[in-house]
């Protein structure tokens, strides 16, 4: 395949606080259902608990995964990647003879769920070793071709909250110059009490259910879930008589660098990942027929995200969905994209939830209804912590 080609969808799966299927999250989205309450799985000692967006139900309530004592994380990913192949019109153990790469973007990945170790281990105790033998297995691409004893490349990419973007994007490049045969793309992520209360600290976290874009934003709130991407090349599209559902049309990765934590002011890394998508899929602005952006509903991000929007795709309808399933950090961008496939599907695009009032500093202001659209490319933008930005192109046709 040439550098820039079109990299077919074949398959989709997605879990989140929203539904544990890609049905149930767009019935959500487009009902306009939000479900963050206080966590469940973990006690905090704030007076006032934030709100998060907790997956309740076992990901894996009718699989029964070869190793059982798997992290969060995994169970997760490896659900969604169920559904992704049975999507696709595959069965787990129907991929004998084809080159099947696994990519998967994180950042929690069940390293920071081990705190009752460690205080024993402080406290002089002795305490059982397979906490930590689950967290040394736990790297979630890894688990997911063991598991389904793929024979591709293996990688987990950690780039803070845009790992499932940018896990897609180099997993359609493995496609492109004939590394592999297909690739399970996306991200997992789990809540944790350290991460909850760290971004607590930071003051980043709103108290009340998040509000992207909107005028009176406090921040963020945390959530989970996976989603995969299963890509194919065009070869085996034919042989396994499977379906394009959509394409992955151009991919961008910058950085600028500007802070730990805030993005630049001046937007630069994600203007350079966008002309780059851009340039890739040889789409250009007037092409786009939404934007489903990163929207954490920060001071900083929508600020900058919002100039970068009105600069470069000011005619294109935008929203956040992290109103529906909070922030999955390095599981957001993977859930992203595959809504953004299912809006470009469906033809319509749901209400930015939390969204009361226009914000005059931003110019621009996300949809409040469900919309109708017309055209069938969208791009699917994620900003990380460490001035990390990473922009889809999804479109349904080869383009």
């Amino acid at each position: 395949m040439r550098k820039n080609a079109p990299v077919a969808i074949t398959g989709i799966g997605c879990l989140s606080a929203a539904g544990m299927s890609m049905k149930e999250n767009m019935a959500s989205l487009y009902t306009g259902k939000r479900r963050a309450a206080p966590p469940v799985r973990f006690s905090s000692g704030h007076p006032a608990p934030y709100p998060v967006f907790e997956v309740l139900d076992d990901p894996l309530s009718e699989y029964s995964p070869q190793h059982i004592d798997i992290s969060r994380t995994c169970r997760l990913g490896i659900a969604a990647a169920l559904e992704a192949l049975r999507d696709a019109g595959l069965d787990p153990g129907q991929t004998t003879g084809l080159k099947v790469g696994v990519c998967m973007g994180t950042t929690v990945g069940s390293a920071m769920n081990n705190e009752e170790f460690y205080r024993d281990y402080r406290n002089g105790m002795h305490p059982d070793m397979k906490i930590i033998e689950r967290f040394l297995a736990g790297n979630p691409a890894s688990v997911i071709a063991r598991e389904f004893r793929l024979n591709g490349p293996c990688q987990t990419v950690v780039n803070a909250c845009s790992s499932g973007t940018d896990a897609i994007g180099v997993g359609a490049s493995w496609i492109r110059s004939g590394i592999c045969d297909m690739v399970i793309a996306g991200g997992a992520d789990e809540l944790c009490r350290v991460t909850y209360n760290g971004f607590i600290s930071l003051m980043i976290a709103d108290s009340s259910p998040c509000r992207p874009f909107d005028r009176d934003r406090k921040g963020l709130n945390l959530g989970e879930g996976a989603a995969v991407l299963i890509l194919a090349a065009d070869r085996v599209i034919k042989e396994e008589k499977m379906k394009a559902r959509a394409f992955v049309l151009g991919y961008g990765s910058a950085s600028d660098g500007y802070h730990l934590t805030a993005p630049s002011p001046e937007g630069k890394g994600l203007r350079n990942a966008m002309t780059d998508a851009l340039m890739e899929s040889g789409k250009a602005a007037g092409d786009i027929a939404f934007i489903n952006a990163h929207g954490t509903a920060t001071r900083d991000n929508d600020r900058t995200e919002a100039m970068v929007l009105r600069e470069m795709l000011h005619e294109a309808p935008f929203f956040s969905t992290k109103g529906y399933t909070g922030h999955a950090l390095g599981a957001a961008g993977a859930i992203e994209a595959a809504f953004t496939v299912a809006c470009l599907e469906s033809g319509m695009i749901p209400a930015n939830a939390g969204f009361i009032s226009p914000d005059p500093e931003l110019g621009i202001s996300p949809v409040v209804e469900n919309t109708r659209i017309s055209q069938g490319v969208a791009i699917s933008d994620s900003l990380a912590f460490g001035g990390h930005n990473a922009v889809l192109v999804l479109g349904l046709d080869r383009g």
